[in-house]
């Protein structure tokens, strides 16, 4: 029998549990190492923009690899970590030390209505590995038109996320081609750049219109 397509995938693993979190966060850069060269272009696009400090926000920041990156490379910014875990909010705290001065944690489920209210305008939304956590791609679109309401004139929204395809990931529900999540991403309001595309990685920019 086949899978059913239209319907949304269970995760198999509870980021909520204190257990789960931990154990996502000691294995996440074992198993994918080249993240680093994603974080790195994070940071050389946040460069390229002009906010004094600059306002940033993270959807599903989890433990804080990437918050830590960027606020170690860009230590005026303002940085929203968004997650719906508060234990990945606690493994961030305990990751980023004293840069917390420099960071507001909202705990919020990107998945759920409602989950911008009050958030305030950006300058950049990023998001590293997380749009899948949405648990099917037929729910990526909205995800996208509500960052395209944060986000100021010529805002950037960076987006990472694994890709479906002969080199990456093998379900279709759950994973968007490079070019469909491109494609998406311009149905939103952007003006898209693929930056990078890496072992099952893809790394687009899209800057509001």
């Amino acid at each position: 029998m086949f899978p059913d397509l239209t319907e949304d995938v269970p995760s198999p693993i509870d980021l909520r549990s204190v257990e789960d979190a931990r154990e996502w966060a000691a294995s996440a850069m074992l198993k994918r190492p080249w993240r680093e060269h994603f974080f790195q272009r994070f940071i050389a696009e946040l460069h390229a923009l002009r906010g004094n400090p600059l306002r940033v926000l993270e959807l599903g920041s989890g433990p804080g690899f990437l918050a830590q990156r960027v606020l170690e490379a860009i230590p005026r910014g303002e940085y929203t970590m968004l997650d719906f875990s508060p234990a990945m909010h606690d493994l961030a705290r305990q990751r980023l030390g004293s840069l917390m001065q420099h960071v507001r944690q909202v705990l919020a489920d990107f998945k759920c209505d409602g989950w911008s209210a009050g958030l305030g305008e950006f300058d950049a939304v990023l998001t590293n590995q997380a749009v899948h956590e949405l648990r099917h791609k037929k729910h990526a679109l909205k995800l996208h038109q509500t960052v395209r309401s944060l986000l100021g004139s010529r805002g950037y929204y960076l987006v990472c996320d694994h890709y479906f395809g002969d080199d990456g990931m093998t379900n279709a529900a759950l994973y968007m081609t490079v070019d469909e999540q491109r494609r998406c991403l311009e149905e939103a309001g952007f003006s898209v750049t693929n930056l990078v595309t890496l072992r099952g990685l893809v790394l687009h920019r899209g800057i509001a219109s």
